[in-house]
C-alpha cells in the first residue's frame, strides 16, 4: 500500500485514467463493430455511413493514446477498403 500522499494520489489518478481509457477503447470497438456489421449485412450505403462516423473516432482514439497511431491507421484503411469493394461501379 502507498505510504505517501503523493503515492496515494497517483493510485487514484491511475484508476481514473484506466476507467476513462477503458471506456474510450470500448467506444472505438463499438464503432468498428457497427461498420463490420453493415459490411456483413451487405448494405453498402449503411457501411459507408458507419465508416464516415467511425473514422474520426478511431483517429481520435489514437490521438488520445488508447490505440497506436499505426494500428488506428491500419484499421481505418482496411475498413475503407472493404467498404469500397462493396460500392457498385458508377
Amino acid at each position: 500500500m502507498a505510504n505517501t500522499a503523493q503515492a496515494r494520489k497517483r493510485i487514484r489518478q491511475a484508476a481514473k485514467r484506466t476507467a476513462i481509457n477503458k471506456s474510450r477503447k470500448t467506444m472505438v470497438r463499438g464503432f468498428i463493430r457497427k461498420v463490420e456489421e453493415a459490411i456483413a449485412s451487405g448494405d453498402a450505403d449503411a457501411a459507408k455511413e458507419a465508416l464516415r462516423v467511425a473514422q474520426p473516432q478511431i483517429i481520435r482514439g489514437a490521438n488520445k493514446g488508447i490505440l497506436h497511431h499505426k494500428t488506428a491507421s491500419r484499421k481505418v484503411s482496411r475498413l475503407a477498403q472493404r467498404v469500397k469493394t462493396m460500392m457498385p461501379l458508377a
